[in-house]
């Protein structure tokens, strides 16, 4: 099953499942895993397919990719021309060779794969992805960086700055102190900081010390 993630404290407990991750300011999503029937969960949540940019896969079991071949055989036939990444082990690129050829099908796009190995694989968008290999199956952890919180310009016209290089200083929370002793105080024109947060994906039922020391803060645990 398909699920959105929102950034709130809980344990999933699932196996079988896919997952996406979308931020809420790009139009790019993220897929964990591609099981049967991911294209019937993926449309019927009202998702998109031309907007997957990044396919993780833990492992080469059957239930990570069952799906696999077939979506991308649906990217083809709908006329994506943008690349799609892939991040698995290394032996999916001999899966996808075979039924390449057993279907005798060549795609639109460019395809790369990433081969999964311990570290950081992902950083964009103010998020990280870091895996960690534990019995030929990989771990997942998520962080997303603390985020500025909302400039509120009307305020900073009313007080007279002017637009420029102050405004986005004064949004990361800088303060200025003027000759005359005046503080002009960053958090004084902004909201809040939002958090940021950790999920954790694990994709095995036994964990070593490091993995739970990794998973400790986490705000989100899934159990595929």
């Amino acid at each position: 099953m398909l699920r959105y993630l929102y950034f709130d404290t809980y344990i999933a407990n699932n196996t079988n499942i896919s997952f996406l991750i979308k931020s809420p300011a790009i139009k790019d999503i993220w897929l964990f895993n591609c099981i049967e029937g991911s294209q019937f969960n993926f449309l019927n949540q009202g998702f998109k397919l031309n907007n997957i940019s990044k396919i993780i896969i833990p492992n080469l079991h059957i239930s990570s990719i069952s799906g696999l071949l077939g979506l991308f055989s649906t990217l083809n036939l709908i006329g994506r021309t943008k690349s799609l990444h892939i991040y698995a082990p290394i032996d999916l690129k001999y899966y996808l060779d075979l039924g390449k050829k057993y279907s005798k099908t060549n795609f639109s796009y460019i395809l790369y794969i990433h081969v999964l190995k311990t570290g950081l694989i992902i950083n964009q968008y103010g998020c990280r992805i870091y895996s960690l290999n534990y019995c030929n199956c990989y771990q997942f952890f998520i962080t997303q960086s603390e985020q500025s919180g909302t400039f509120y310009l009307d305020k900073a016209k009313s007080n007279y700055l002017l637009p420029g290089p102050l405004y986005g200083k004064l949004k990361r929370g800088f303060s200025f102190l003027f000759p005359d002793g005046f503080i002009l105080n960053g958090f004084y024109f902004t909201s809040s900081n939002i958090l940021g947060c950790q999920i954790s994906c694990l994709f095995s039922s036994f964990y070593t010390r490091s993995a739970f020391e990794s998973m400790y803060n986490a705000r989100l645990i899934l159990f595929m």
